[in-house]
């Protein structure tokens, strides 16, 4: 299996209101590292998995109506609980969607999986990875 990853990053304030989150129910900031990989069977006819610009473009894109947002105030998050593993699956979503409408080139008709990274710290990230059908 082949993989080309991708990264950027993002700022957002949230807060995680349930108990189980102890003193992250509390507003806070967050900046997170964002890995997007692409996973391929075989290469393509440029023996690339996937272009890395438009990779790239399609990342920034899908980041940008999160950065510098409280992610409590937008609309499509109201009553969620936006972890950072909930937060994967929604970039792992657009991504996914991206690749499927030709966002990425011809070369997005071929891939098989996508993984999603938020790197939390040095520390701590999560991860969403899923194929694509």
């Amino acid at each position: 299996m082949y993989s080309v990853e991708v990264r950027d990053r993002i700022m957002i304030g949230h807060s995680l209101p349930d108990p189980f989150f102890g003193p992250a129910q509390n507003m806070h900031g967050a900046t997170f590292v964002v890995d997007v990989a692409f996973f391929r069977e075989t290469l393509t006819r440029q023996n690339v998995v996937v272009d890395i610009g438009a990779a790239l473009d399609v990342l920034n894109k899908t980041l940008k109506p999160l950065n510098y947002q409280n992610l409590d105030a937008l609309p499509q998050f109201a009553g969620v609980l936006t972890t950072t593993e909930f937060l994967c699956k929604h970039i792992f979503n657009a991504m996914a969607s991206a690749a499927k409408a030709g966002a990425l080139g011809e070369d997005g008709n071929g891939l098989s999986r996508i993984r999603v990274t938020l790197h939390e710290t040095d520390l701590a990230r999560a991860s969403f990875e899923g194929a694509l059908a």
